[in-house]
């Protein structure tokens, strides 16, 4: 028997793109239309954002701790949550959690290693790219990582919250992002850290111009590993 996986949810898109990606990969591993239960908790991003905007990261734990009881109660066996932003609220939903979690970052540094990256560039909202979400795990890995300049967060958090997050995806924004990829290539580094669950369906890594680490669907293929995984 798989493990039930829970889903944290925050914004529609992200959530929706990890769950998919979680049924459709599953298959190759279990067999035609199989995945592991499934079941997600989602309080309106609004919610959200009005203790992120405040920097009130406790009470952005306590909405992640109560979708954590409500999938404790549906059956769930491990958590994930398909948003970077508020993994900065992880630890003090680590510690009272009722279920195991798997950090967002986690499967993020391990492709990291795998490809031999040394220098990344972090992009997603402007609370994660100013944030230590990836900065405690890259530095643990030994590897090096660089933001964005000041006026280029600016607009790419604006891209995220006024278009991507509602399922927007332009190819104007398209362009910016790969113009500041191209700038921050020049800068030495040599892979992007898709930092926000949405940047995935914005960009196409077959033209990009670094290697893209999806944040989103390497989340969905750890939980279908750990789903599957024999303990």
């Amino acid at each position: 028997m798989a493990k039930h996986i829970g889903i944290v949810s925050c914004s529609a898109e992200g959530a929706s793109l990890c769950y998919r990606t979680i049924c459709h990969g599953a298959a190759s591993l279990m067999g035609e239309y199989f995945h592991p239960e499934v079941s997600t908790h989602t309080y309106p991003l609004g919610r959200y954002m009005e203790q992120i905007r405040a920097g009130e990261w406790d009470r952005v734990a306590e909405l992640m701790l109560s979708s954590s009881r409500k999938l404790a109660s549906a059956g769930a066996d491990f958590l994930i949550c398909p948003d970077n932003t508020i993994h900065q609220a992880f630890d003090r939903v680590a510690s009272e959690s009722p279920l195991p979690w798997i950090h967002i970052a986690e499967p993020v540094t391990s492709r990291a290693r795998e490809k031999e990256l040394k220098k990344l560039l972090i992009m997603g909202t402007e609370f994660l790219m100013s944030g230590p979400v990836y900065p405690d795990f890259l530095s643990k890995a030994g590897i090096a990582f660089e933001i964005p300049d000041a006026e280029d967060r600016r607009l790419i958090n604006n891209i995220i919250f006024n278009e991507l997050v509602n399922g927007i995806f332009t190819s104007e924004s398209r362009a910016y992002f790969d113009t500041v990829i191209h700038f921050m290539k020049d800068r030495g580094c040599d892979g992007v850290v898709m930092g926000c669950t949405e940047i995935p369906l914005l960009l196409d890594p077959a033209v990009s111009p670094l290697p893209l680490l999806d944040s989103t669907r390497l989340l969905a293929e750890a939980a279908v590993r750990e789903a599957l995984r024999e303990d």
